[in-house]
């Protein structure tokens, strides 16, 4: 094959991927509208097993499924043994036919040979080698089949769903290896500033453009890199490297031609170049160098000899809610006159998790003999990955009908202000140890409630009560990666991992105590590491939304509100940073004469290709960062999503004196429409005041009117917007 037939046969296949492409997105359609009506096939299931007439031979006739997949989503509708009584009690024996029938042997096993230890409801540990002294109260001990020992423990047993599967740990020495910090790697206060960075700020929908040195509106064109950086430069100074976009979100121009949002962005950041520009590829040990192809908030890294600019979305700090570019300017210098008085080297950097790292950095203790002076270590890349796949972050989820009714007579949206720096007065230090199911059974009751309470991570097997009506209260792997969801249904049983936190509300929360079985664990010391940072961030947040109530102008006012939220974004997102997920690079390259592909990297993958370049993306794993403390994060999260299930409130009942509680159990079941993050939005009316400390609930959206429950993001969404406008119309 020659140049020209090679160039020929590019072409050809170029018009193949634009033949493909829309019937790609048509199969896409049709596989969500399956899956949708998949999802509401197994839902009209689970609701039809709470009749107590009902047969699963009748519904699995009537979905089209077989009597195993009905048994699989509604347990109760299964054999039950010859007596109803049998049903209510555990067997004496696990081995017995009643045990298959009453309690079915799992399919999982948990990585480790020991057996696993069970958590009685009411909280307490029955031992192993104690005698029953009666039948009912007997422990469930799993029965395993010799040849299922090498299987991995299954995320979901019995839910009949494609769910992915979590690693477990090794047994034996294999698996203790994993416990062992990394060789020369700790976190250590830097002894260097952070440089500081001209900025300007700029609205691609007006033009308007302010920094230090004044303020001018620009002919922007069509918005390309290439306008923007021509127009920019031909009035600021090129002491300038930074420029924050207000508005207009140029990089989506165009998406219409594109499939997903990405690779508008992508071709966005791939135009031409004026004359002189090019892509930037390093700067001193800086290792951001290149773009970052993100849908919405994308960075964009170019250079001019010496010169270097990066173009950003001020999206990452807060939704400016159509402020102006000068007022969004205020609000960074409202930020930083917040964080000086804690942070004496505080650098606002270009994003808020990066700033958030820096500033913490900064609190590592420098005094020599102090402890941790010498640097906080990091774990092994075995414990680093287990972590990653195994501690989600926020919870997600929206409910939908037959769980809830297909018209609710209200919507209201509670969310948790600030909520994170309330869970980060103790975090594990040092390298954890390793509880195995026979370790925690080895040890007394109270220490055993000491290992649950204190910073650690756990794999478990759960037991929901037969008549449990509430939400989920642990994450499960969902199928899709980093996908989880949260199992509700009565009698189910599922393995998972799960933080103490989790674990402990499982076992006390306030409507009926979960069945836990130890499995295996991660352990750490307890220590503050993250203390005096969050306190630090709380006390700027707080002043600045004092400001920002009392302050007489309004563009002032602005400026603080959005400054507070970029605090929180500092906390959010820098808490993000710890859990150091594996790296993922990104690039372009030319396309060759003729529109010959170029060679790609060692190790990359072709991701998306235009007229003139082509993107390409690799996997390069775990950094030997010093800042990476995956365990901090899982921490954090872990407790976040227990307290949006039920926490004390800085609020006292007057009767008791004891803090209020809330949360989504403290609501009535099936009142619960949607979480997000902090988030609960209910259907009935919520009545916990706001203390104004960080994780007290905050009232921000309110419709005491009958609603259609949605069923969709989209339609979320659109009521989440509709809530909150009509609750601040209240407040005019």
């Amino acid at each position: 094959m020659d140049s020209k037939a090679y160039s020929g046969g590019l072409a050809e296949l170029r018009a193949l991927r634009d033949d493909i492409k829309p019937l790609q997105r048509e199969l896409s359609k049709l596989q969500a509208e399956l899956t949708k009506l998949h999802s509401r096939r197994d839902q009209q299931i689970v609701q039809l097993g709470t009749y107590e007439k009902a047969k699963a031979d009748r519904i699995a006739t009537s979905a089209g499924l077989s009597v195993i997949d009905v048994v699989a989503l509604v347990p109760a509708l299964g054999p039950q043994g010859a007596s109803g009584e049998a049903q209510d009690s555990q067997v004496t024996d696990p081995d017995s036919p009643e045990a298959q029938e009453a309690a079915p042997a799992p399919k999982e096993v948990p990585a480790a040979p020991d057996e696993a230890q069970t958590i009685e409801p009411a909280g307490t540990v029955a031992r192993l080698s104690a005698p029953p002294t009666d039948p009912a109260s007997v422990l469930d001990v799993p029965a395993v089949p010799e040849q299922a020992a090498a299987e991995p423990a299954s995320a979901a047993t019995g839910s009949g769903e494609d769910v992915r599967v979590l690693p477990s740990i090794p047994a034996g020495a294999d698996g203790d290896s994993w416990f062992r910090a990394e060789p020369g790697l700790a976190s250590k206060r830097p002894q260097f500033k952070q440089a500081t960075r001209g900025t300007a700020f700029l609205d691609t929908a007006t033009g308007v453009l302010v920094w230090q040195g004044g303020t001018t509106r620009l002919d922007l064109g069509q918005s390309s890199v290439a306008e923007i950086l021509t127009a920019v430069y031909a009035v600021a100074p090129a002491t300038i490297e930074r420029i924050y976009i207000t508005a207009g979100d140029p990089w989506h121009q165009g998406s219409e031609r594109h499939e997903f949002l990405k690779d508008a962005v992508a071709a966005w950041l791939n135009a031409p170049l004026p004359e002189g520009w090019t892509v930037e590829s390093s700067r001193g040990k800086d290792r951001q160098a290149g773009h970052l192809v993100h849908p919405r908030n994308p960075v964009g890294r170019w250079q001019r000899g010496d010169q270097h600019t990066e173009i950003r979305s001020v999206g990452e700090w807060f939704d400016p809610e159509g402020a102006d570019p000068a007022t969004v300017r205020a609000a960074f210098v409202e930020l930083w006159k917040a964080l000086r008085p804690h942070f004496e080297d505080v650098v606002l950097m270009g994003a808020p998790s990066q700033t958030g790292r820096d500033l913490w950095s900064r609190t590592i203790p420098a005094k020599a003999g102090a402890k941790w002076a010498d640097g906080f270590p990091v774990m092994s890349e075995e414990i680093r990955g287990l972590l990653h796949a195994t501690a989600g972050q926020g919870r997600t989820e929206l409910i939908t009908p037959p769980r809830v009714p297909e018209r609710v007579p209200g919507w209201f949206e509670v969310d948790r202000t600030f909520a994170y720096a309330k869970h980060t007065w103790a975090s594990g230090v040092g390298v954890p140890r390793r509880i195995t199911a026979a370790a925690f059974a080895a040890m007394t009751e109270k220490e055993q409630t000491n290992a649950l309470f204190a910073p650690s991570h756990w794999q478990v097997r759960v037991t929901i009560p037969k008549d449990w009506n509430h939400v989920g209260l642990l994450p499960a792997p969902a199928p899709g990666e980093r996908s989880w969801h949260y199992p509700y249904e009565g009698g189910r049983t599922f393995t998972t991992w799960a933080g103490g936190a989790e674990v402990n509300l499982a076992l006390r929360n306030p409507i009926a105590p979960w069945r836990i079985e130890i499995l295996d664990g991660l352990l750490w010391e307890s220590g503050d590491p993250l203390k005096g940072w969050s306190t630090k961030l709380r006390e700027a947040w707080q002043s600045l939304r004092a400001t920002a109530e009392l302050h007489g102008d309004e563009q002032q006012k602005q400026a603080c509100r959005l400054a507070s939220r970029a605090v929180r974004s500092i906390l959010l997102y820098g808490i993000g940073t710890f859990a150091q997920r594996p790296r993922i690079t990104t690039g372009s390259l030319e396309l060759g004469a003729g529109g010959e592909v170029p060679e790609l990297p060692d190790g990359a993958r072709l991701t998306g290709i235009t007229d003139t370049h082509v993107t390409w993306e690799r996997n390069a794993g775990f950094a030997r960062d010093q800042y990476a403390h995956p365990e901090w994060a899982a921490g954090v999260w872990s407790a976040a999503r227990a307290a949006l299930l039920s926490v004390s409130t800085s609020t006292k009942d007057p009767k008791t004196g004891k803090p209020v509680k809330a949360g989504a159990l403290h609501l009535p079941a099936g009142s619960i429409l949607a979480f997000r993050t902090d988030a609960i939005y209910t259907s009935a009316p919520v009545d916990w005041e706001y203390g104004g400390e960080p994780g007290d609930y905050l009232l921000k959206g309110r419709m005491p009117w009958e609603q259609t429950t949605p069923r969709t993001d989209e339609e979320f969404y659109y009521l989440q917007g509709l809530g909150r406008q009509a609750y601040e119309s209240e407040g005019m």
